[in-house]
């Protein structure tokens, strides 16, 4: 195999899984981000790390966005000789944003695009059940992906898929008007997400789960086409209630934006806490930071836009974006605008093909395949 000489460049943003009802199932990618820059070499590993988890550079082979690379070489033939690998995170770890999927996701996709005419066997369909399995489950990686909101789902074994679809996890892209926002709480420490998992029970009431059943729907309603329902829509009865005991600054801070009618969730597993709205609508940001600094509680207070785009190689040289570890971070519970950690756009080439489809409701292929 021919490797290239320049490197691959990868930006891969922040994910907000469950939002709320949604649970293992909705995705929602937000405008902060991770950048990779990966080239190849003539031997052994160079690993550098600035930003967030900036000390897990010495995990060397062990590092997520290694790992990845290394099951997109072996997934297109190939092993480069040594790999030099920057990389630049604005993502939180352990806070519930989808730092595990921004990581997996860069690494993929910029294996496949030093992989050159090689990465053709690892079309994106391929690239997506590659990026499940790593991550365990597919609802971040669907959105890190393909940005926006998204729909992710395993069909049952045995039941069968729609013609030319294949085995594996699928997912749908959900347009979503541009005017939906986001503000995310997050606090100084993390959690781990396993733990997270752990405190959830083996079964839940019927009702409860009826109940949650009506929110998820209501939940796409609200997010594609009536707003009015959003703040109903969010409440969930699977997950947050049992995660309460692990994360009680968490729940704390849900329960007063709740009571003061912002449509909060917890991001994921946790502890991060997401409130949606549509600009105009809901408590603006300033009056999140108010009541996060009614708990006492150090939060990071960020508005963000939606990401559209998703996980994506960047073109153009060194530059073309500051570098994560540049950008000023707010204090605690300092709001920052809309989108603060999005520098300038870019422009997809084919070793990212994923389709942007914030206009045209377009699904991604395999997406298409399931639904038509």
């Amino acid at each position: 195999m021919k490797w290239p000489r320049q490197p691959a460049r990868v930006r891969a943003p922040a994910t907000s899984a469950n939002l709320g009802p949604g649970f293992d199932a909705l995705g929602l990618a937000l405008a902060l981000y991770d950048e990779v820059e990966a080239r190849v070499t003539s031997g052994g590993l160079a690993l550098e790390v600035s930003g967030e988890g900036g000390g897990t550079a010495a995990a060397g082979e062990r590092h997520l966005v290694v790992r990845a690379m290394r099951a997109a070489f072996a997934a297109v033939g190939g092993q480069p000789p040594g790999i030099a690998l920057r990389c630049a995170n604005a993502i939180p770890h352990g806070r519930g944003l989808g730092s595990s999927a921004a990581a997996i996701c860069a690494g993929l996709l910029a294996a496949r695009d030093l992989a050159g005419p090689a990465g053709e066997r690892l079309p994106d369909e391929a690239l997506f059940q590659l990026a499940v399995a790593l991550e365990g489950h597919p609802d971040n990686v669907a959105a890190c992906l393909s940005g926006g909101l998204t729909i992710a789902w395993t069909p049952a074994a045995g039941g069968g898929v729609a013609d030319g679809a294949g085995p594996g996890a699928r997912l749908l892209k959900v347009p979503v008007p541009a005017t939906l926002r986001a503000v995310a709480c997050v606090p100084a420490a993390p959690l781990d997400t396993e733990a997270a998992r752990q405190a959830l029970p083996a079964a839940v009431p019927h009702a409860d789960a009826a109940a949650n059943a009506a929110r998820s729907a209501l939940l796409i309603a609200a997010l594609t086409g009536a707003p009015q329902l959003l703040f109903e829509a969010t409440e969930d009865f699977l997950h947050q209630p049992y995660r309460a005991a692990i994360m009680p600054e968490t729940a704390r801070l849900l329960g007063a934006l709740r009571r003061a009618g912002a449509a909060a969730v917890v991001s994921g597993a946790g502890p991060a806490v997401l409130v949606l709205s549509f600009e105009g609508q809901g408590p603006p940001a300033e009056a999140v930071d108010s009541i996060a600094r009614e708990t006492g509680i150090a939060w990071h207070v960020t508005p963000l836009h939606i990401d559209q785009q998703g996980a994506h190689v960047q073109q153009g040289g060194p530059g073309v974006h500051p570098p994560v570890s540049a950008r000023r971070e707010p204090s605690e519970n300092q709001v920052r605008g809309p989108g603060a950690g999005r520098a300038g756009g870019s422009r997809r080439d084919r070793a990212s093909s994923l389709r942007d489809t914030q206009a045209t409701g377009e699904g991604m292929p395999w997406a298409l395949l399931v639904l038509s």
